[in-house]
């Protein structure tokens, strides 16, 4: 007789959607999920939450779009723990499989305190690392598919110039006049989203000395060349 399967919990990682590295310092990934089953208890979280109440509207389902579908069914719950509070945190991630190029994103959040009946504050809400951690994944899984590589210190762009790394922090020049000018963009983004920046568009205006119209701009061209996954709809940066 063979071993069991051991439970998808104790390797959260296991299908890729969410890894350690993904995390801001001080978070990390339960080893065990509190009431662990054998199998992923996802679909059951969601039918406990009533997360999935729209397939069960019948005037919605048949109205309900293939692109809209894409966002709300099949989501995957990840356990999460701090480490000085201990505070316990399970985030819904869903694959965007129909968003070019494809990416992921937070479709839920259950914030529950270290004490069971501890209050929860507007300001720990604020400080719930949401936006940083799916910025983290997307970079993450875009890093594999971009077609930069990384030789004897320095990215190699796709004429053949190579860029240390420090130097993407530096104004890019004239888009008209310098080579691979989107791919700049994208890896100027990209680091500065990989620092924290609340809004690395506003910085790249400022590091660049142009209009935010014109930071823009470059983000949203460099967007469309695929260069960068799609921004988040009514968030800055």
């Amino acid at each position: 007789m063979g071993l069991p399967e051991p439970s998808p919990w104790a390797n959260q990682s296991h299908d890729g959607l969410l890894e350690a590295t993904d995390l801001p310092d001080g978070w990390h990934l339960a080893n065990r999920f509190h009431g662990e089953r054998s199998d992923d208890a996802s679909a059951q979280i969601d039918e406990l939450l009533g997360y999935n109440d729209w397939a069960n509207t019948e005037e919605q389902a048949q109205g309900q779009q293939e692109s809209d579908q894409n966002e709300t069914i099949d989501g995957r719950w990840r356990y999460l723990e701090h480490e000085a509070t201990r505070t316990r945190v399970m985030i819904r991630l869903q694959r965007q499989l129909l968003a070019v190029p494809e990416e992921i994103r937070i479709t839920g959040v259950i914030y529950l305190p270290w004490r069971p009946g501890d209050p929860i504050t507007s300001q720990l809400l604020r400080e719930l690392p949401t936006a940083r951690i799916e910025a983290a994944i997307n970079k993450r899984l875009f890093a594999m598919k971009r077609t930069e590589t990384i030789t004897g210190g320095k990215i190699e762009l796709p004429s053949g110039r190579k860029v240390s790394e420090r130097d993407l922090l530096k104004p890019l020049g004239d888009p008209k006049k310098v080579p691979d000018f989107y791919e700049l963009v994208a890896l100027q983004h990209g680091r500065l989203t990989q620092r924290g920046d609340a809004n690395p568009s506003a910085t790249m205006a400022r590091t660049n000395g142009v209009a935010l119209s014109t930071a823009q701009g470059w983000i949203t061209k460099a967007r469309d060349r695929g260069l960068l996954p799609p921004g988040r709809r009514g968030r800055a940066g």
